[in-house]
């Protein structure tokens, strides 16, 4: 039984296991700077806490980014909408509005009317006005869509900007310059949350 443990109990015990390490060299680094400040710099409980937020932070990042769901693991409905978060961590709307707007990452101004990315240049008029998205579509609906929108519109211009293989490039047909697959999703799974909670927030005026 021993040989047939559980991947995912084998990965909650590497993350214990980190966090006890990680735990054990912070009570190490509190000690040492207390023992050897000089009378001039003391540590304050305020540096303490500080230094306690930053391994906080990154044993979240650890954790976060072990429960991501990879881009081949979506599970998506019939109708092409993914019910449960990619991250597990709640999506950041402002962020998400960043990441729409910027042309290197979402760029969902090249297609799409977004009034609230008015400031935001070049919007095009290929894709409906996102103005009432989140009145039109559910939450697992816009995480369907931005992720890979051909599942619910199979003759979709929209980009799957959660995807790593089964692309139609003309690249490897004619210039030979196509990335080989599996390429890197062109949103991370946080992002993807981020944008899905940027949208909820458009409402119909």
């Amino acid at each position: 039984m021993d040989r047939q443990i559980d991947p995912l109990r084998n990965r909650i015990k590497i993350h214990i296991n980190e966090f006890v390490v990680a735990s054990q060299a912070f009570g190490g680094l509190r000690y040492a700077i207390a023992k050897q400040a000089t009378s001039r710099w003391q540590p304050t409980g305020g540096t303490m806490k500080r230094l306690s937020l930053t391994l906080a932070m990154c044993l979240a990042g650890t954790m976060s980014q072990a429960g991501e769901v990879a881009p081949k693991d979506v599970k998506f409905t019939e109708d092409g909408a993914i019910a449960e978060s990619l991250t597990g961590v709640a999506g950041d709307a402002a962020n998400g509005a960043i990441v729409a707007g910027t042309k290197s990452k979402g760029n969902c101004v090249a297609c799409h009317e977004v009034t609230a990315l008015a400031d935001v240049p070049f919007h095009g008029e290929i894709g409906p006005m996102l103005d009432g998205a989140g009145e039109r579509w559910t939450e697992a609906e816009l995480r369907g869509l931005v992720a890979n929108a051909k599942m619910t519109f199979e003759g979709t211009m929209m980009p799957a900007f959660y995807k790593v293989d089964g692309f139609i490039r003309p690249g490897d047909a004619y210039t030979g310059k196509a990335g080989t697959e599996p390429l890197p999703p062109i949103l991370t799974a946080q992002e993807i949350e981020d944008v899905v909670a940027f949208l909820a927030t458009l409402k119909e005026e």
